[in-house]
């Protein structure tokens, strides 16, 4: 097969373990992100299948439908770019690697927490520049950790906070009300206590129609002018633009983020790296070893499975209607 790897920023896939499986089929990798359908139509024009890192790169129907050669998509991560009615539509078979770890975002949120609060960044930039000392850090223990929500890595998150002899304070749906209980994390006694009570307050939500915005400007100014607020989840489960406008006002007073709303920011083009209070990495959450080896082998195994015309995990055929899937060379 023709096999085009798309958003790979680091030229890492070639050097996975797992890409010498590939050999005997024509993989192109391309390292940069193409957002305009018709160029990224003709990018792929020719190629019989395509691996999506993470949800970098939209597949539309606008897309899909200009690719007549096109036989599989395979994706690394959860399904909220490619159209699956399309894909269906052309009988084109749309799969998902699994695995990657929780921990990789677990430890990237930490490192976030620890070098926003010790003002790393800066104090390095200052010794690099010739200069000592220049800021006093924030310390963790005996502080109020927040996190919304604890789930598979909230959970791990608080769970790290206490080792620090944080005081961990919970938020969340129900289910996740009842894993903080049993987790022995207290819940806030209201949405508006959470906000207000958290020095470090960390987001753990998906995004989804239920969860877009779900953080709202008025949820912002009611922190601490002293907090800290974390999001290596979604940048929008944060109500458009509300982030920048409460650190302009000082509430929370500072931020640590790894997601956007539209990505890659290149060029320095998001609001939130021109304000002096924000840390801020490149979707970074993820981006990590063992995690690529994991998520990227088994979306090869899928990608090996339908080539020699075994049956492939299907996204967009119900349960028990896998038809066949061709042999291609």
């Amino acid at each position: 097969m023709k096999i085009a790897v798309l958003d790979d920023y680091q030229d890492a896939f070639r050097h996975l373990r797992c890409y010498p499986r590939l050999a005997g089929h024509e993989v192109v990798v391309f390292h940069d992100t193409i957002k305009d359908p018709d160029a990224l139509a003709a990018r792929l024009a020719g190629f019989e299948a395509v691996l999506l890192t993470q949800q970098r790169t939209d597949l539309p129907a606008s897309v899909i439908n200009r690719l007549p050669g096109l036989r599989l998509i395979c994706q690394t991560g959860r399904n909220t770019h490619v159209d699956l009615a399309a894909a269906t539509a052309r009988g084109i078979p749309v799969v998902a690697g699994s695995g990657g770890s929780v921990f990789a975002t677990v430890e990237l949120t930490w490192a976030l927490i620890l070098a926003a609060q010790r003002n790393i960044p800066a104090e390095v930039a200052r010794l690099r520049g010739g200069q000592w000392q220049g800021s006093v850090g924030v310390g963790l223990h005996g502080h109020v950790l927040g996190i919304y929500a604890p789930g598979r890595i909230g959970a791990r998150v608080a769970a790290i906070g206490a080792a620090f002899g944080m005081r961990v304070l919970c938020w969340g749906r129900e289910a996740s009300r009842d894993a903080a209980g049993k987790a022995g994390f207290a819940m806030a006694e209201s949405r508006a206590a959470f906000f207000a009570q958290a020095d470090v307050l960390s987001l753990h939500l998906p995004l989804n129609a239920a969860t877009r915005g779900i953080v709202t400007a008025a949820d912002l100014a009611g922190m601490k002018p002293d907090a800290l607020l974390v999001n290596t989840s979604r940048a929008g489960i944060i109500a458009e633009g509300a982030l920048a406008a409460a650190l302009r006002a000082g509430r929370p007073g500072r931020a640590a983020v790894d997601v956007y709303e539209e990505e890659p920011v290149l060029n320095a083009a998001h609001p939130l790296l021109a304000l002096p209070n924000a840390l801020c990495t490149p979707h970074l959450g993820y981006v990590e070893a063992d995690s690529y080896e994991a998520l990227f082998g088994s979306a090869i195994d899928q990608i090996l499975a339908f080539a020699e015309g075994r049956d492939v995990a299907r996204l967009n055929v119900p349960a028990g209607n896998q038809p066949s899937s061709p042999t291609l060379t």
